[in-house]
């Protein structure tokens, strides 16, 4: 991919999500996502696709819902936490590592109250079917969490499969898991640490950051690798839908080389 410059504004618009379509990669638990063409050009003269899947797959927002009870849906959060300014901060770390507060408080740039923040741990370039990108990534530990709350983030976006370490999730030894059955053994094995008490605690920073009433993006990637530690205006598209736990959505930075783009005037009826 490439970045893409509007001829009008000047403005350079950068993808930040993975390309999606048959074969995207599933969370262990969920099916895979079933697509076929229902119409068919050669037949019909016209396309038209159907398919089956879980919500969670690819480059994906939660809502509140997805964890809180009575939390907003899709429909119901309000549209400037679709469309801001922030960061993207740039925070390397090996399989199964801890995105901590004093990791997010010491990156560059710095975090301004009311941010979009994307954090990119490299993660997004293991994205695949595999045992090493679904169960050994990073994730935010549960102060981390309660940090970016504190810092009114409007909406918070990471390179990773989910937001939690993946031993504190059901691919691990909670709830109905472990959903990776090897998961547990290999954790223990090669780290001589026991999941249940480093990661007592059922998707802690996910729970926390919804429980704000703050979005999450999942599963960033595309071509977010040219903007690391740089602030940039965000745009994301998610579906308006009332019911919506979470949902495919189209993840974009804009930059102003020029810094002279401002948001021409708008007339409300």
């Amino acid at each position: 991919m490439s970045v893409v410059i509007d001829p009008y504004s000047g403005l350079q618009m950068v993808e930040l999500s993975h390309i999606w379509g048959h074969g995207a990669p599933s969370m262990p638990g969920d099916d895979d996502v079933v697509m076929f063409r229902s119409v068919k050009h050669a037949q019909h003269g016209v396309m038209a696709q159907r398919l089956k899947m879980v919500m969670h797959t690819g480059t994906h927002m939660n809502t509140p819902l997805h964890l809180i009870q009575k939390g907003a849906g899709a429909a119901n959060i309000p549209l400037d936490h679709f469309f801001g300014n922030g960061v993207i901060l740039h925070i390397p770390k090996k399989r199964w590592d801890l995105v901590t507060a004093k990791d997010l408080a010491t990156a560059k740039p710095d975090l301004k109250k009311g941010d979009i923040v994307v954090i990119v741990t490299d993660w997004h370039h293991k994205y695949s079917d595999s045992l090493e990108y679904f169960g050994e990534s990073p994730g935010l530990s549960r102060k981390a969490a309660e940090w970016l709350v504190k810092q009114e983030c409007k909406l918070v976006a990471v390179d990773t499969p989910q937001v939690d370490h993946p031993l504190a999730t059901s691919l691990g030894p909670h709830r109905g898991g472990p959903l990776m059955s090897r998961l547990t053994a290999k954790y223990q094995q090669e780290t001589g640490l026991d999941p249940k008490h480093e990661h007592p605690d059922w998707n802690i920073a996910h729970k926390t950051i919804l429980t704000a009433g703050i979005p999450t993006i999942e599963q960033v990637g595309g071509d977010v690798g040219r903007l690391l530690g740089k602030r940039a205006t965000f745009v994301a598209t998610p579906w308006n839908w009332k019911q919506g736990d979470a949902c495919q959505v189209r993840f974009v930075a804009m930059t102003d080389p020029s810094g002279n783009y401002r948001l021409e005037p708008g007339h409300s009826e």
